[in-house]
């Protein structure tokens, strides 16, 4: 399809001999929001740092934007050609804890990009008013909330101008107040068309947020559909268990 921006075609990989991923078939749309839901232990985080290389998959192919890469056998410039049309959002933040705020958002563009520091400052200065970050510009990760150093983690992302952002669980490491403001943000990248995968617990993010929900169980996708009709019409007994489950908490 013309519109997709990423396509995922039988993803595998194993750990010590057990098989986390089975064959796993995704894609998003360009200007789409997925989100990826589903037990712990599921394969969710290990399929997304699989599309970034962050893990080495054993199997699979890896479609971004009509260029085709093989998951397993991709050469170290191909990874990095793949790393820099996208951006990653870690659930613990990965700041530098010795660079200012600034500092942490120009690090990629000034050193891996070679961008010269006057226009890297320029574009991570209105990154960070992007996500109400702007008036800590010279803060030190230790001085910030956890939301406030998430918010700087997106403004990172968002600074390398990526095709597509994955977040892994973005917000399971804040308590909800400051979840409020992380979710904010993420939702004012998805109203500016920024497509998005993302695996989270954050069922109103899913519901409201996102165009379509994936469910994965044991390394499988169990369903797939527009985020409305996954859950107000559950595609079967797995999903409608889940639901149940995340409703009674």
């Amino acid at each position: 399809m013309a519109d997709e921006m990423l396509r995922l075609e039988g993803v595998r990989k194993t750990f010590g001999g057990a098989e986390v991923l089975h064959g796993i078939d995704l894609t998003v749309r360009r200007g789409e929001v997925v989100a990826i839901l589903g037990p712990s232990g599921s394969g969710k985080t290990t399929l997304l740092r699989c599309a970034n290389f962050l893990e080495r998959a054993d199997a699979g192919v890896l479609e971004l934007g009509g260029e085709r890469y093989d998951l397993a056998r991709a050469t170290k410039r191909e990874m990095a050609a793949v790393r820099r049309r996208t951006a990653f959002v870690f659930q613990n933040y990965n700041l530098f804890r010795n660079r200012t705020v600034l500092g942490n958002v120009t690090e990629g563009l000034v050193v891996a990009r070679k961008m010269p520091k006057a226009q890297a400052e320029d574009i991570a200065r209105r990154c960070l008013a992007r996500v109400g970050m702007a008036d800590r510009a010279d803060a030190y990760p230790a001085q910030l909330s956890g939301g406030q150093q998430q918010r700087v983690a997106i403004a990172r992302a968002m600074a390398t101008d990526p095709e597509i952002i994955y977040f892994d669980e973005p917000t399971s490491a804040l308590d909800p107040e400051l979840t409020v403001e992380v979710l904010g943000s993420m939702r004012q990248l998805a109203e500016d068309g920024m497509t998005m995968l993302v695996v989270t617990h954050e069922m109103s993010f899913a519901k409201n947020v996102a165009d379509r929900v994936v469910f994965m169980e044991d390394g499988a996708v169990v369903a797939s559909a527009p985020a409305h009709e996954f859950f107000d019409h559950p595609a079967n007994d797995r999903v409608r268990t889940f639901l149940n489950t995340i409703a009674d908490r």
